[in-house]
């Protein structure tokens, strides 16, 4: 049964739904829009993840909205400012009115004859309902909420204490006075160990190898005095900016000079621990800067905790589980009450949702990018994905406005079909990313494709993007329009 029809429909009401409802209010008020949820609440990652000192990865003068100024003091912040902004953004947009909670989509079909997509949504107690849309927007993210990876650990069944991912983190995990081992080394790991080591006996980061770590100042001097003297968009403006173009120079930077970033970054790390402490083996990883995630270290509370001996950090690999621990492969037992598996995401493409273009199975591996939101040979269809190298919302931003700016064409023009199509067959096809992160490397058969040149080439550049996106035509001889 066909419930209704919507112009726009929004799929997941978190960083990057919330911000493209908003500019399609503000840049298409004639569209109807609606937004659809799974869970209970709006703000996605930040209201799924739960661990203690859950925070921002990047600063808040770009992880936020272009739209909406960051005022608050930390721009390195807690996940419950970052979660209250969303909610504050949503309700002082109307946006939290065309939220639709608990209803999960499950599959779209797209009908050119109609022009339009059927979407079947399931909604919370299993009843199956659908809507027509002319446009679907993804902004599902990019990983499973479900559950997090876990490796299959020999002998986990034996461990006495408590094991738990960060992802399905709750109030009644007890690691007060308690010894903690937490696996990992990525941006989970450095935000959760210096959190558990003020309250628990002591913390050990087992990590297999190295990751790139950079301290950097939770509150941001600069930003903070242009907001104290200068109007709140222009000194928000400057901020998001300043810490924008920096950004984009240390990526580059670690490009095209990787042996000499390297060095600079350990040895800013050694300069935060003890003298002779063993940062070759422990804080030097195998890969070049940038090929994987920085992580960032606030006010360097990890290295902190590192020298206030709180923290142990070990370097080796997990042989089994016993009974009171964790037995390395060099023979060492690490003892623990409590095993934290922060050992990543498991990636989902375009929200496990099943599509079908004119009776035809669509299968993301197939598929080729279009300037990094659209797609080859699907009609009305675009997905947000933000940067790997930078804030995810600096993408964002220019992939809702280029939906508006492109919906806003086919209105002026009457068209009710927009399709990018790939008719070059010298184009080279490529992986989606040049990254080698374990949670992508671990999707990599199952992500769609990029092509080896414009507009098929996915770029990782937001002054490229900018003018792509926002100030170039959107009639480009290949995205193909129709009534």
């Amino acid at each position: 049964m066909v419930d209704e029809f919507v112009d726009v429909l929004i799929v997941g009401a978190g960083l990057s739904g919330i911000g493209a409802a908003c500019h399609l209010k503000r840049l298409c008020p004639q569209r109807s829009v609606a937004i659809l949820e799974s869970r209970r609440s709006l703000g996605g990652t930040w209201d799924l993840y739960r661990y203690p000192g859950i925070r921002s990865d990047s600063d808040m003068y770009t992880l936020g909205y272009s739209f909406r100024p960051w005022t608050s003091e930390k721009s390195i912040a807690d996940g419950s400012a970052i979660l209250q902004y969303l909610r504050d953004t949503a309700r002082e947009n109307g946006i939290d009115h065309k939220i639709r909670y608990g209803h999960r989509v499950r599959r779209a079909a797209w009908s050119s004859t109609d022009a339009q997509w059927r979407v079947e949504v399931e909604r919370d107690g299993g009843e199956v309902t659908q809507l027509r849309s002319a446009f679907l927007l993804m902004c599902g993210g990019y990983y499973d909420y479900a559950q997090g990876h876990m490796p299959a650990f020999e002998g986990r069944e034996r461990f006495q204490g408590r094991i738990v991912h960060p992802q399905q983190w709750d109030d009644d995990v007890a690691y007060a006075g308690k010894r903690v081992v937490v696996i990992g080394s990525g941006a989970t790991a450095v935000t959760l160990v210096p959190e558990l080591a003020k309250r628990a006996a002591h913390v050990t980061m087992l990590q297999r190898s190295p990751t790139y770590m950079i301290s950097r100042p939770s509150v941001d001097k600069i930003a903070t005095w242009l907001l104290r003297r200068a109007p709140l968009a222009l000194a928000h403006g400057v901020a998001r900016w300043k810490n924008l173009l920096l950004g984009m120079y240390i990526f580059r930077l670690c490009r095209h000079q990787p042996q000499r970033v390297k060095a600079g970054m350990i040895k800013l790390v050694q300069q935060q621990l003890t003298p002779g402490y063993d940062v070759l083996t422990h804080f030097t990883p195998r890969y070049n800067p940038w090929e994987q995630r920085l992580c960032l270290v606030p006010d360097g509370d990890l290295f902190q905790a590192i020298r206030d001996e709180r923290v142990s950090v070990v370097t080796d690999r997990i042989k089994r589980f016993t009974e009171t621990g964790v037995l390395l492969e060099s023979g060492v037992e690490l003892p623990a009450d409590l095993i934290v598996s922060a050992t990543g995401l498991k990636m989902t493409v375009l929200s496990g949702i099943e599509l079908d273009v004119d009776g035809r199975r669509i299968e993301p591996a197939q598929l080729v990018n279009y300037k990094g939101i659209m797609f080859g040979g699907v009609p009305n269809f675009a997905s947000v994905f933000g940067y790997t190298n930078a804030s995810w919302t600096l993408k964002a931003d220019l992939a809702s406005t280029f939906v508006c700016r492109l919906l806003n064409h086919m209105q002026r023009t009457g068209a009710r079909q927009c399709v990018p199509r790939a008719d070059d067959p010298a184009m080279e096809v490529e992986p989606w990313v040049d990254f080698s992160s374990g949670y992508f490397q671990r999707a990599l058969d199952r992500l769609p494709k990029q092509g080896s040149k414009k507009p098929w080439k996915l770029n990782q550049n937001y002054l490229a993007d900018l003018i792509t996106l926002r100030y170039a035509a959107v009639e480009d001889g290949v995205m193909r329009f129709s009534a």
